[in-house]
């Protein structure tokens, strides 16, 4: 149960560093680039991807087709504001962008950013091993013998091991793609 608890906040943090990772651009174009995008739909702020197909007909470009034409400018718009360095290209139909190519030193920044974030996921698996070992120490002062209460620990510990090298592991491939020209 208290393992069960620990191992579902280690998953949350492996699950939000998958997240933040995947908008890390590395070079490519990936629809999960605009995931952070929100469009005025109608007066209600919406996900560029509730309003629209987004597409990757190469490895350098971006396509956006709209389900409805008004919503070309808003989208256009939408895109400019979130500040993402990318240049939107209205043609009357959809909108295309060119991803650049990345330099040496905007690479080094997203490795940067990307060690920010695995380790922003390390901490959130000690902070679940520290509620769960105060849980142990709590049941060891009521209700669990010292040795049952050593054991849980070691296993806590394990666990936290092994998302530690999970963590470790989702960055290095990160930091390969990125650095990958």
């Amino acid at each position: 149960m208290l393992l069960d608890m620990a191992k579902e906040s280690m998953d949350s943090a492996i699950d939000h560093l998958k997240k933040e990772l995947s908008k890390i651009r590395a070079g490519k174009a990936t629809p999960g680039m605009l995931d952070g995008v929100r469009v005025d739909y109608y007066g209600s702020s919406t996900p560029l991807s509730q309003v629209s197909n987004i597409n990757t007909p190469d490895a350098r470009t971006l396509s956006i087709q709209p389900w409805e034409k008004a919503m070309l400018e808003p989208i256009e718009k939408a895109i400019m504001m979130a500040n993402l360095g990318l240049n939107p290209q209205n043609n009357g139909e959809l909108i295309m962008i060119n991803v650049p190519p990345l330099t040496e030193e905007r690479r080094r920044d997203l490795v940067k950013q990307s060690k920010s974030e695995a380790e922003h996921a390390k901490v959130s698996i000690r902070n679940a091993r520290k509620e769960a070992n105060d849980e142990v120490k709590k049941l060891q002062k009521d209700a669990i013998s010292d040795d049952l209460a050593k054991e849980a620990e070691d296993r806590i510990q394990k666990l936290t091991d092994s998302f530690s090298s999970k963590v470790d592991d989702y960055f290095a491939m990160k930091e390969k793609d990125i650095m990958t020209v």
